[in-house]
């Protein structure tokens, strides 16, 4: 079993205290996102995990816990995600120099296979166009060149949830293109430039989830949670069953994910994970640390 943590939330970031607790008990417990009546058993045991995907912004709360999942005997790696966007749409995400500095602290730590940087999800505006984004890549990926081998990259998908915010963002001056971002006529050459530069610092480059087809373009189609990365770094043979909870163009093998929505604090203006920057904030002042799940249940009071 592949522990995902989380596409829901950042636990490495806010929660790691809860998370440790957690490996120390052995299990977790997750409420069904869409029936909270409904409460999931999910084995920690190290013998039971075959490995731990950590997906975050922020994991420098979790790294001095680094020796003690090494030493219970659990394999992991990184999703990190790394951009720098105006704080229009980023508000509360490390800055960049600072989120550059634990990355390559990290890729020191565990190797630059197991830390993959995330670019994702481009978002064009009137303050992030394709100049922004092919200057802030090249910044990015020089600044990690040697520390990572893989760059993950998608296309911004607005969700209702989002969509109300990014609308909001108007009367502070910021707009968004009316049509599909593959019709601009500066696309085709933002892909071109994405690809080049990666190669350049000596990264593959694929892509999350993506419906568009990019591999024109020289991006493939990635895996977040991939078998064969884990099969290449840690010697694990696990079946290539696609997670049929996942969305069509999602190539990721199955996983079982521990994290809870409306609960991380970066408040990214298009996250899909969070319906309410409120409900969010009231979601981590309530969580208590000892509790087998984020949401707190009867049963750990």
């Amino acid at each position: 079993m592949i522990i995902s943590a989380s596409r829901r939330t950042d636990i490495p970031a806010f929660y790691a205290t809860w998370f440790m607790h957690r490996v120390r008990a052995g299990f977790c417990t997750t409420p069904n996102p869409f029936n909270a009546n409904q409460v999931n058993y999910v084995s920690l045991r190290p013998e039971d995990v075959d490995a731990i995907v950590f997906w975050t912004r922020n994991p420098r709360p979790l790294l001095s816990a680094l020796d003690e999942l090494d030493a219970r005997g659990y394999r992991y790696y990184f999703q990190f995600t790394l951009l720098d966007y105006p704080r229009q749409l980023d508000p509360h995400t490390p800055p960049a120099a600072a989120a550059i500095a634990t990355f390559r602290r990290l890729a020191d730590r565990i190797g630059p296979e197991r830390v993959i940087w995330r670019y994702d999800p481009i978002v064009l505006s009137s303050i992030t166009n394709a100049d922004f984004h092919q200057e802030r890549f090249a910044w990015i990926a020089a600044q990690l060149r040697g520390y990572t081998t893989r760059s993950v990259i998608s296309l911004v998908d607005i969700y209702r949830k989002a969509a109300r915010r990014m609308q909001s963002l108007a009367v502070q001056g910021v707009t968004f293109p009316d049509q599909a971002l593959t019709s601009l006529p500066e696309f085709a050459a933002l892909m071109q430039n994405l690809v080049a530069t990666a190669q350049q610092n000596g990264m593959e480059i694929v892509s999350c989830a993506e419906e568009i087809d990019l591999t024109g373009y020289g991006v493939r189609p990635g895996k977040c949670i991939d078998e064969e990365l884990l099969a290449r770094v840690f010697g694990l043979q696990l079946a290539r069953r696609k997670d049929p909870g996942q969305r069509a163009a999602c190539g990721c093998v199955v996983s079982r994910d521990i994290g809870m929505y409306d609960s991380c604090l970066f408040g990214c203006q298009y996250c899909y994970a969070t319906n309410s920057f409120t409900r969010a904030a009231a979601n981590y002042a309530a969580h208590d640390p000892q509790a087998t799940s984020l949401r707190k249940l009867a049963r750990d009071k």
